[in-house]
């Protein structure tokens, strides 16, 4: 059979997800006959039923979810390649995708340091989804967390557990607490809320929220909030990761240059480009 197009894997996409034909045509912008025509065009040229049609309902068969599944990696990768090509077309320039919040005081020294380099902050709560997506070159994320599956990481620091508190709270008095003691406050959250690291301050201020994060928000900290280290719980090794398949000189020399700085080996501004 001949190579299929992307329009046809665009149009069984949204007939799969709406499970509508006439939904899925307004969604494409397109008319219902043309589009119901290309999917039984599509399912003749690949020798398999993708749909399961009654006078009532639409749906897919085990071979059209293995399709639909297929397709959407299929367009991720070709939204990613055009990303990462337009990139490359543009002005020497690092995205490095950062958790708010998460290693404050590395990428405080890292942007006083690499000032070489025309640097981009892309602040997100999925690091790497930006790298697979080809919207980051280079992510901090965590390990034991964070999904690093094809990617390649470097070590860079590691950062302890601090609880955040309102200045005013008992435990705010204590040189160290537990999750134990946290837990009896009823804001406590364990899991750090997907937001910016001011809103979360802000929150502790009020005293709606109790939360833990890495001892890199130290230098952020607002007068409202007293951090306090949890002795029951791990650090948090922080890495630099990138894409296994990216071999852009600036990423490896931004790499090196995180690790110098994290080492005290740096010499003056650091060069990354």
């Amino acid at each position: 059979m001949d190579r299929l197009e992307t329009r046809e894997l665009v149009y069984f996409v949204a007939v799969a997800e709406e499970l509508h034909f006439t939904r899925a045509a307004e969604r494409l912008g397109i008319a219902q006959p043309p589009l119901s025509r290309a999917i039984s065009r599509l399912e003749r040229r690949m020798g398999v039923a993708l749909l399961q049609r009654t006078s009532r309902r639409v749906e897919l068969t085990s071979a059209g979810s293995v399709f639909l599944e297929e397709c959407r990696r299929l367009l991720e990768g070709l939204d990613g390649a055009v990303r990462r090509t337009q990139q490359a077309g543009l002005p020497s320039r690092l995205v490095f995708a950062v958790r708010p919040g998460t290693g404050s005081e590395l990428l405080a020294r890292l942007l006083r340091s690499c000032s070489s380099a025309e640097l981009e902050l892309l602040f997100t709560h999925d690091g790497s989804k930006a790298l697979r997506e080809g919207s980051a070159d280079v992510a901090l994320l965590c390990i034991g967390s964070d999904d690093l599956t094809d990617l390649r990481t470097t070590v860079v620091t590691e950062e302890r557990p601090m609880a955040l508190l309102p200045r005013d709270h008992d435990l705010a008095r204590l040189a160290t607490v537990t999750v134990a003691d946290l837990r009896q406050d009823p804001v406590y959250q364990d899991h750090c809320p997907p937001m910016g690291l001011d809103e979360i301050l802000d929150r502790v201020t009020l005293g709606r929220l109790v939360t833990v994060v890495g001892s890199g928000v130290g230098e952020r900290l607002t007068p409202g909030v007293r951090a306090v280290p949890v002795t029951d719980l791990p650090g948090t090794t922080l890495a630099l990761a990138r894409r296994n398949d990216v071999t852009r000189p600036e990423v490896t020399a931004f790499v090196r240059a995180a690790q110098h700085v994290m080492t005290g080996q740096t010499r003056g501004p650091a060069t990354a480009a």
